[in-house]
């Protein structure tokens, strides 16, 4: 039987006194900072714990707080265990590692999931204490640069998120977790890193040359996170990480999604994958989610963007706005990475299926990049009014790429989901920036009037590798795709981790590069085309050029290193195209345009 001793002197305190421990754990509050009503409410869990530990008379694995102090925050935050008297000492376990994410110059932001074990499980009332501390050396000797404890519960599914402050630009960084009440059970040691100030001189080691991972759409029932890559200064995700199915491989936990228990379950199986889990640990992570949805906020997205705001490291933008997770981080003079979100930031209607008549890409001469639509959808695609992003979003856009050119930034990265370039055989991909059209040429007319350079979008959503110049659809008057003279910049385009292709799933590569022929045919500005293999891309970048290297996974049953480099891209800066001959003018998969 659980029990607990509570102490009554102290209860006034208790009711009145901070919630520190709890808000600390911006899990609870994230993303709904100033919506109470919608975020948990750290008070009422206060009151619904010191509740609970007047009812009981003893309590078996929870022991008092009293004693346990935080030095590290004494008047920001109190530093007062007494005034949650109540945690559990039962056991914890670090069930999925450690991750980091969301890094600026001074903070970087630390999760992980600390999940109580034992015969007997606390009450709901009765939370988890974790403390964590953060060094710069990875023997973690010495004093840490930031530290402190925060609770969690099974409020927010046990995980933990914690902002971890007081940090110097541009340095690694490693951290620990630990249980508060046995300092010997401790997860993992993860990396991390901040990013550079946003004035500071190129000539710090990450602000001379940064090298990201882009990641896209994953499904691991149906395979592994297969990865080679061992370092990263950033992880970078810009497609989807928790929905479909699959008829092999590993078994999709669940139903179909719907609740936050649905999403908690699905985002618990996905972040058990060994290479994942690897992937986080050994460096931070910056995301934009795919948060499928109609046309209004309902229920479903509200558990959907509540999970996963719990399970990654990710920040609030923007305390009043629950749905904001577009951004900009500013990586010294080297780069802005402005990532977007193209999927549901009051998008304008897009094919939903049932608004969408859909063939089969068996049923086509050519295969299109995703269906053939034939109804209103398409009709609609090139409104003046129509936008992918909202008008905040898309006005917030483009005052942040002309604030990187004013700033002296070298590159103007931009991240988001789904493919920009026109992929034009039998119709379009009305579900991508083919949909908006006169969306895209606004972007295109801002890069152009404004004369803003070395400019790349990266892009995922499409499973399938492409590789274009920026410019104008259809001109061949002030473009030339030979020479990529006229082009306003690039896009990478990276195929899924390990979801299948559009060109049908398992199609082998030469099956394959008879369809991409077809494509850099028809599309003045795409340059390649690659739809057989999964895989993944890096992107260097420094003051003179920016190298894009395509990674291809001849396995993605299990998880192994059997892959190779299938591709490699440069853009030099001030160029705004591909440097040519494109890609060297040789693949080891896929199919170039013809060059001149």
């Amino acid at each position: 039987m659980l029990s607990v001793l509570f102490v009554t002197a102290a209860l006034g305190a208790i009711l009145s006194g901070a919630t520190e421990l709890f808000d600390r754990n911006l899990a609870y509050s994230s993303p709904f900072a100033n919506a109470p009503h919608l975020s948990h409410n750290t008070r009422s869990l206060k009151a619904r714990h010191v509740a609970f530990a007047k009812r009981q008379s003893q309590l078996d694995d929870t022991q008092s707080s009293n004693g346990f102090t935080d030095e590290h925050y004494p008047t920001f935050y109190g530093g007062d265990f007494s005034a949650s008297p109540w945690i559990y000492n039962g056991g914890i376990n670090f069930t999925h590692s450690v991750a980091s994410g969301d890094p600026f110059d001074d903070s970087v932001l630390l999760w992980t999931r600390a999940v109580p074990i034992g015969s007997s499980l606390p009450d709901q009332s009765i939370p988890v204490c974790v403390s964590f501390k953060i060094f710069n050396n990875e023997r973690l000797s010495g004093r840490p640069v930031d530290s402190g404890e925060a609770f969690t519960s099974y409020d927010v599914d046990f995980t933990l998120k914690v902002e971890a402050k007081n940090l110097k630009p541009d340095t690694s960084y490693w951290f620990q977790f630990a249980d508060c009440t046995n300092p010997k059970t401790t997860s993992p040691i993860g990396a991390t890193r901040t990013i550079s100030s946003p004035n500071t001189v190129l000539a710090i080691k990450t602000a001379i040359s940064t090298r990201m991972a882009w990641l896209l759409i994953t499904h691991p029932q149906i395979s592994s996170f297969t990865s080679a890559i061992t370092f990263m200064n950033l992880w970078a995700m810009v497609g989807n990480v928790g929905y479909g199915s699959a008829k092999i491989g590993r078994k999709t936990l669940g139903r179909e999604l719907a609740t936050i228990a649905d999403y908690r379950l699905r985002l618990n199986q996905y972040r058990t994958d060994v290479s994942l889990l690897d992937a986080h640990v050994k460096a931070p992570w910056i995301t934009v989610c795919f948060s499928p949805s109609g046309a209004c906020f309902t229920d479903r997205k509200l558990a959907a963007v509540r999970a996963y705001h719990e399970w990654m490291p990710i920040r609030q933008v923007d305390p009043d706005d629950k749905l904001r997770i577009w951004r900009n981080f500013q990586i010294g003079k080297l780069l802005d990475l402005t990532m977007l979100d193209t999927r549901q930031y009051d998008r304008d209607i897009t094919d939903l299926y049932y608004n969408t008549e859909c063939k089969s890409y068996t049923d086509l001469e050519i295969v299109p990049t995703h269906h053939q639509v034939v109804t209103v959808i398409d009709s609609i695609a090139d409104e003046e009014s129509r936008s992918l992003m909202g008008s905040e979003q898309e006005n917030w856009f483009f005052d942040t790429l002309s604030a990187s050119r004013e700033r002296g930034a070298i590159w103007r990265i931009v991240g988001q989901q789904i493919v920009f370039t026109q992929l034009n055989e039998s119709g379009f991909d009305v579900d991508a920036w083919d949909g908006y059209r006169a969306n895209r040429e606004r972007v295109l007319n801002h890069l152009y009037n404004e004369k803003i350079s070395n400019t790349i979008i990266l892009s995922g959503d499409s499973h399938a590798n492409w590789v274009s110049d920026l410019a104008h659809p259809d001109d061949t008057t002030t473009y030339d795709p030979l020479t990529g003279k006229g082009a306003i910049g690039v896009e990478f385009a990276g195929t899924a981790v390990t979801s299948s292709s559009p060109f049908g799933a398992g199609i082998q590569p030469v099956a394959a590069d008879k369809i991409s022929q077809v494509f850099v045919q028809i599309n003045e500005d795409l340059q390649w085309s690659e739809g057989s293999y999964r895989g993944f891309f890096t992107l260097t970048l420094n003051t003179t050029n920016a190298v894009a290297t395509y990674y291809a996974m001849r396995n993605i049953s299990s998880a192994n290193l059997d892959a190779f480099a299938s591709a490699t891209f440069v853009v030099e800066a001030g160029a705004n195209k591909l440097a040519r001959p494109v890609a060297g003018g040789t693949v080891q998969a896929g199919v170039l345009k013809v060059q001149g």
